[in-house]
């Protein structure tokens, strides 16, 4: 499957571990994860110079092109919650993880649509993304043709 994988990048606390261990389990699982960028240290850096909008335009083809989103959400940031949005209008399926502790907006928690973890450690999201992931694949499944 094709997994948007959303997190903070212009925050210089945000949680690599976390968004790393994300990464690592869906591509371990075989997905294709456009956004692998997100876990690189460097952020933005890594972009390039793209413009503004180029930005915008290329993600927001990403998150309609996408099977499903999986976020970590533990770093407040305002294009994650665009990427969110964008996801559930389209009809995507939607996981947020955090860490348990942080405070998250209520606002994107409970929006209908949108399945939320909080883990005590990094490691435990693997377990919680490949359940999702595999309810996720099962709808895919039932909505083929044929299938």
């Amino acid at each position: 499957m094709r997994i948007y994988l959303a997190a903070a990048m212009t925050n210089a606390g945000r949680d690599l571990e976390a968004i790393k261990t994300l990464l690592d389990c869906l591509e371990a699982d075989g997905h294709d994860v456009p956004t692998r960028h997100v876990a690189d240290p460097l952020g933005r850096e890594v972009e390039g110079e793209l413009a503004d909008v180029d930005v915008a335009r290329r993600d927001l083809g990403w998150v309609a092109g996408c099977d499903a989103l999986v976020a970590e959400v533990s770093t407040p940031s305002h294009g994650v919650g665009v990427e969110v949005a964008a996801a559930l209008a389209g009809g995507k399926p939607v996981l947020l993880t955090y860490r348990r502790g942080t405070p998250v907006s209520r606002l994107l928690l409970g929006l209908p649509g949108v399945e939320a973890f909080a883990y005590t450690d990094a490691r435990h999201v693997r377990d919680e993304v490949r359940r999702f992931l595999a309810t996720v694949h099962t709808r895919l499944e039932t909505r083929a043709p044929g299938g």
